[in-house]
Order: C-alpha cells, then sequence, then structure tokens
C-alpha cells in the first residue's frame, strides 16, 4: 500500500481542493450555520459522518450493481438516495441524543441530503478511481479518504468562518454589509487565501 497516494489526496481534499473553497459546493449550509463556533463544528462533524458514509456506500453500489449491469447512467439517482438515507439517519441520532444541538440546526441539518458537497464527493469519486469501468488499484480506500477528507476540509472551513463571524459581532460593520454581504466578501477573502495552497508539490 502506497501511504504517501492516501496522504495526497486526504491534503488535496482539506487546503488545495477545498470543496466550499475551491469548489463552491455546499455553501447553503456554509453561509447558514456559521454564525458560531459550536453549531458550525457539529455540522462539521455531521457532514464527515455523511460524506465518509455516502463514499463508503455509493463505491459499493457503482461497483457491485451499476458497472456490472451497465447502469452507470442511473449513478445521481442511486447516489442521492444513498445521501438522503444517511442524512436521514443523522438526523435522527442527532435529534434523540442532542435535542437541543437539532434545535440549533433547524432546517440545515435536512440541507445535508441536498448538499451539493456530499454528491459532488460520491460522484469525484467514481471519475477519480474507476477507469473504463474498472477500480484503479486501492479505490475503495482511496474513496473514503477523499470523503473523509472532504469532510474534514467543510469543517476547516466552517471552523474558520464562524471565528471570524463571532469577531465580527463586535466590530463597527456599516449596515449594509451586515450580515449576508460581509459573510460572502469573507468567502472570497479565504477562498483567495486557500488559492495560495494550490501551489503546493505534493
Amino acid at each position: 500500500m502506497d501511504l504517501s497516494s492516501y496522504i495526497t489526496i486526504l491534503i488535496s481534499t482539506v487546503f488545495i481542493n477545498n470543496f466550499i473553497l475551491s469548489r463552491f459546493l455546499g455553501l447553503c449550509s456554509f453561509i447558514g450555520v456559521s454564525k458560531h463556533t459550536g453549531p458550525a463544528v457539529s455540522m462539521g462533524v455531521a457532514v464527515i459522518f455523511v460524506t465518509t458514509m455516502a463514499s463508503f456506500i455509493s463505491w459499493l453500489i457503482y461497483y457491485f450493481v451499476l458497472v456490472p449491469y451497465h447502469l452507470e447512467y442511473l449513478r445521481t439517482i442511486s447516489f442521492i438516495l444513498v445521501i438522503a438515507s444517511f442524512v436521514q439517519f443523522t438526523e435522527i441520532v442527532i435529534q434523540k441524543k442532542l435535542p437541543i444541538l437539532y434545535k440549533i440546526f433547524g432546517i440545515y441539518l435536512a440541507l445535508i441530503t441536498v448538499n451539493c458537497a456530499v454528491l459532488g464527493v460520491a460522484v469525484l469519486n467514481t471519475d477519480m478511481f474507476f477507469l473504463h469501468g474498472k477500480a484503479v488499484s486501492g479505490s475503495l480506500l482511496k474513496s473514503l479518504v477523499q470523503g473523509f477528507g472532504a469532510g474534514v476540509g467543510y469543517t476547516l472551513a466552517m471552523f474558520i468562518m464562524s471565528g471570524i463571524r463571532e469577531r465580527l459581532e463586535f466590530a463597527d460593520i456599516p449596515h449594509s454589509f451586515k450580515d449576508v454581504p460581509i459573510t460572502f466578501i469573507i468567502a472570497s477573502l479565504m477562498s483567495l487565501a486557500f488559492l495560495g495552497f494550490s501551489g503546493f508539490k505534493i
């Protein structure tokens, strides 16, 4: 097993190809839940679970069902069903175990179901780790690492954004820039900052 390739995938998905700041996927929950650090990090942990498990199940479905029966055109529908199932499971667990956190998340927890970042991870896994209908060496583990890394990158972006927005509550900001406008400006600056990681040679 070539450990360096897995480390490269992990670093790439967290910093270089961050799904929020580089690919601009999952911006809805990124803007909506990043007002405070606690809920932002909790949402990040939920996304890590969903992206990792969705990567695992979607790989199994693609490898054992879609490819052998030449049903690759059903990939998007299949992956959406997988993601929706795991989000529903996550939502039930949080509602039972952490009802306060469930109230804080509100509608944004359900929005993980239609979070294009989660679907993007599953689709990207099949695009990168399957060549001509055949899985590359270590395809399943690479898919899991990429799914986990994407969730970690999402959590990192949420943590940084929530920290900045908490500080901005005490800043003197012009009324026209408060809330969403300043949030988009910060997201743009963060994206530019993360663009610097693209120069890394791994």
